[in-house]
């Protein structure tokens, strides 16, 4: 990992290390910044020949990743560099992957079932958001489902992660809002996750084994930092002060749930943003209050500790408000969602087990309809009634 303003520079030099040959994954958008600019630049002078795929695109479809896999077939490259957002990155990641392994990518749904080491990759964030530059998942949208699946392996690790905060800059204001969101969620959800003792077979397992000392540590660091700079970054784009401390949060929270793992906001986003079509930050930041208020009675020690790093009362209230001030919708109901919609979001919900199964408290239908009701009403507070 290496920080700091100007450090996309360095991508040439890592990139030589593994050949001459680099396929550069990013979006139309990026594909005409500054910032890209300066990564290109910096793998022309290091002496490495660049083919761009330009073409990823939100939510990573499966016509993308074939259109990306072949071009990485035809170029035969030495080494991936993603530049752009959590989509882009994942889309490199799976690129990678199929670049090494056979297909279909669905071989790969399993936990931990990548055979082996994938093209080296180099990730260039442009958000800060996601964290996919330090985490073991890639989450794209599969083709018969509809639905986003993730494929975690730790072999899908970036090999670098060169966070440079003047790329963050041009993002706009609601990516801003939505990415800086869901990587609040990923801070607390990581914070809330179960937690078991690791095994020696568990660890071989899976890649995220539940909350610990490290993820701990860092999940608060980051949920202090991104809760006292979002509504700044969202505010003024050009403060460069708030894009480094929202890059940075992002970064230790990316680590954070790379260990972690995440809960049921991201579950119940996973039939969310299929249903609404909306942006995954979006729904991770709407339905990460109701959660914690769900939550609540199992990790009360750990409210008391977010409310101390988030400097607040109530860390619910405190992400509700914050989720309102950045531009979020109060309520599901606001995204499209019909009441009737309810009770099949939360079936769809409970299959996704690696993130039912890492929540502090059961989870079965009852308890995701639960969540989704308070949610399409906007009111966190009648988990809390409900308890009595």
């Amino acid at each position: 990992m290496i920080f700091g303003t100007g450090m996309a520079a360095a991508a040439g030099q890592l990139a030589a290390g593994y050949g001459d040959r680099a396929l550069v994954v990013t979006d139309p958008n990026i594909a005409g910044s500054p910032g890209f600019t300066s990564v290109r630049a910096s793998l022309h002078e290091a002496g490495v020949d660049v083919r761009v795929f330009a073409e990823a695109v939100v939510d990573v479809p499966e016509s993308t990743i074939t259109e990306a896999v072949e071009c990485a077939a035809e170029y035969r490259p030495d080494v991936v560099v993603a530049v752009g957002g959590g989509s882009t990155i994942d889309l490199a990641k799976v690129t990678a992957l199929l670049a090494s392994h056979p297909g279909p990518l669905s071989t790969y749904y399993p936990v931990e079932s990548v055979p082996g080491p994938v093209l080296p990759l180099i990730a260039v964030p442009t958000t800060a958001g996601t964290g996919s530059e330090v985490t073991p998942v890639s989450v794209i949208t599969d083709a018969t489902t509809r639905m986003k699946v993730g494929v975690a392996s730790r072999h899908l690790i970036p090999r670098h992660a060169l966070c440079d905060p003047l790329l963050t800059v041009g993002a706009p204001r609601t990516v801003t809002a939505h990415s800086g969101m869901d990587a609040l969620a990923h801070a607390v959800e990581s914070f809330m996750a179960i937690r078991q003792p690791p095994t020696a077979s568990s660890v071989l397992a899976r890649p995220q084994v539940g909350k610990n000392l490290l993820s701990d540590t860092l999940a608060l660091t980051a949920a202090g930092g991104i809760s006292a700079n979002l509504a700044r970054a969202v505010d003024d784009g050009d403060d460069l002060d708030a894009r480094s401390a929202m890059l940075y949060g992002s970064l230790l929270a990316g680590i954070a749930f790379g260990n972690a793992g995440v809960t049921a906001a991201h579950a119940l986003q996973f039939a969310v943003g299929a249903a609404t079509h909306t942006s995954h930050g979006l729904g991770t930041g709407l339905l990460l209050p109701y959660v914690m208020e769900f939550n609540r009675p199992a990790r009360r020690a750990e409210m008391a500790a977010l409310a101390g790093a988030m400097e607040c009362t109530d860390p619910v209230v405190a992400v509700h408000e914050l989720g309102l001030r950045v531009g979020l919708p109060a309520s599901l109901a606001e995204i499209g969602v019909e009441v009737g919609q309810v009770r099949g979001l939360a079936e769809a919900s409970i299959g996704i087990r690696r993130l039912i199964d890492n929540n502090p408290v059961r989870l079965d239908v009852d308890a995701l309809e639960q969540i989704l009701m308070a949610a399409w009403h906007g009111e966190p507070n009648r988990l809390g009634a409900a308890r009595g």
